[in-house]
This record gives structure tokens, C-alpha cells and sequence, in this order.
């Protein structure tokens, strides 16, 4: 067994533009590869998503953002949510979508 696993993470553009990243970002996480390692170790690598993506204090998910692994939702996941085999073979990516609100 591999001591860690690299997935994909695609960023919406206002976050890929504060952490001044283009295209997806590739991170190296701990197995089993759970939800909140994948948003731990993006905190990691990048400090200034660090709050944006999550409450620094509760690490709940920030209103407008939603989580989407192979057309599946998780944005009500519990962060000890083990990731699909496809994000954590790097297969499919794991996406962080900014939601829209209008009225």
C-alpha cells in the first residue's frame, strides 16, 4: 500500500486566481483520502485558500461553495468521507464549484 495517493482538485476561477494556479491542482494526501485530508492538504500548499473554502474555526464548507466528486455531491459530507476510487486513483478529479444565487 502506498503511503500517499495524489489526486486531482479543480478550482472555481476566483480561487484558482488567489492562489495563482492555472488549471487543476495535484496533491499528494494521506490514504485513505477522505474529504477533509483533500481540503486539508489544498490548505497546506496553498495558505491563502486557508478560510475561503472553509470556516478556519468549524471547517464547515463556506455558503457558495459546493463540493462534486464523479457526479456525486458532497457538500454536506461529513470531512471523514472517504473519496471515491476514481479521485483517489487520480482518475477524476475532486470539484470545488462556486454556486450561483439569484432571485
Amino acid at each position: 500500500m502506498h503511503d500517499r495517493v495524489t489526486i486531482r482538485i479543480v478550482l472555481p476561477f476566483h480561487l484558482r486566481n488567489l492562489a495563482r494556479v492555472q488549471g487543476e491542482v495535484e496533491l499528494e494526501i494521506q490514504p485513505p483520502g477522505t474529504l477533509g485530508t483533500a481540503l486539508d492538504a489544498l490548505e497546506a500548499r496553498y495558505p491563502v485558500l486557508a478560510g475561503t473554502i472553509r470556516d478556519h474555526i468549524t471547517k464547515k464548507r463556506r455558503p457558495f461553495l459546493r463540493f462534486y466528486a464523479c457526479e456525486r455531491d458532497y457538500s454536506n459530507a461529513l470531512m471523514d468521507t472517504r473519496l471515491p476510487d476514481a479521485v483517489i486513483s487520480g482518475e477524476k478529479p475532486l470539484l470545488i464549484i462556486g454556486a450561483i444565487a439569484g432571485g
